[in-house]
């Protein structure tokens, strides 16, 4: 199982030199991979809507300042060296479909082959309605084709698509990735999220606290890894072929103990009970799982709490 964390790229935290700290020292300390979010704009976070916590609030306190994803993989593959670097997610109706695809091209050869390219369709209309050019009721067929229109530039050495969203022919598109295939992770827990994983995924890749489709408890994630199984063999597929990562936004004390179904929430409650999970997930089939250290003052005190986590748990998986 690979274990990975989540840089922060926005708020405090987002400063130059505490991001390039925070990976670098991510690093050394033996973390195979780092994820970084996607928003180029946010509305008012101080007004609820957020889906991935139990009050609709931002965990953080209106964290605006953010760098564009993209970009800020891209500086931290410079500054590293072994690490892997997680898109997690890419808003995949962002950016044009040409323009992300060489955008992502790119970083994988400038990192040696380093970039898995989580995705997710989108949730955040206000957003959308600022950035993107495609409807916001229609994102997840973006989505879905500009997927297929990544693969094709990223494999046909004269690639040409005839799409709803995307036209090209006769077109020159080089570099092609490090990574063949290069890597797909796909976020979202709900049927479209499966169905998508089962077609064109590498893995899928939920967050557990989803308020309308929560994987939090060891019942809710294995009948959700159960849907994702019966979904890539429709899809016609082996099942077994594609990966689950999992990410973990709270741990511990942060997270109530009991859940709505009236399990035990997991990666709650002592040390002990996180090394169980941690142990669980991996028997059921999940193989990445990342952890959020943010939410504090600085990145001195992220990095000493990433050290004692990797001593008081990771270490003993």
């Amino acid at each position: 199982m690979q274990i990975g964390f989540n840089l922060p790229n926005s708020g405090p935290l987002s400063a130059v030199a505490d991001m390039t700290r925070i990976a670098s020292e991510g690093e050394a300390m033996g973390f195979d991979y780092l994820t970084l979010t996607d928003h180029v704009v946010l509305p008012n976070t101080k007004v609820p809507g957020y889906p991935y916590s139990e009050s609709g609030q931002f965990y953080e306190d209106a964290p605006l300042e953010r760098h564009e994803q993209i970009v800020g993989m891209t500086w931290i593959a410079a500054k590293t060296s072994r690490i892997r670097l997680v898109a997690a997610v890419l808003v995949v109706p962002h950016r044009p479909a040409v323009l992300a695809a060489k955008m992502l091209a790119t970083l994988d050869v400038l990192s040696g082959g380093r970039l898995v390219v989580g995705i997710g369709a989108g949730w955040l209309k206000t957003e959308f309605d600022a950035v993107v050019t495609t409807p916001f009721e229609e994102r997840g067929a973006v989505t879905d084709e500009y997927i297929d229109t990544f693969r094709a530039l990223w494999s046909e050495a004269e690639p040409r698509f005839a799409g709803r969203y995307t036209k090209f022919d006769g077109i020159v598109f080089e570099p092609k990735p490090v990574q063949k295939p290069l890597p797909i992770w796909v976020g979202g827990e709900a049927g479209p999220a499966l169905r998508r994983t089962a077609r064109v995924g590498d893995a899928w890749y939920p967050i557990g606290s989803n308020n309308k489709h929560l994987l939090d408890t060891l019942p809710r994630l294995k009948a959700g890894i159960g849907r994702l199984r019966k979904a890539v063999v429709d899809a016609g597929r082996e099942p077994q072929s594609v990966g689950v990562s999992f990410r973990v936004k709270r741990y511990g004390t942060a997270v109530p103990p009991k859940a709505t179904d009236g399990e035990r929430r997991l990666f709650s409650g002592s040390e002990a009970d996180i090394i169980a999970d941690f142990r669980a997930l991996e028997e059921m089939g999940v193989t990445a799982i990342d952890v959020d250290f943010g939410g504090r003052s600085d990145a001195a005190a992220v990095l000493a709490e990433m050290k004692r986590f990797r001593a008081a748990v990771i270490e003993k998986i």
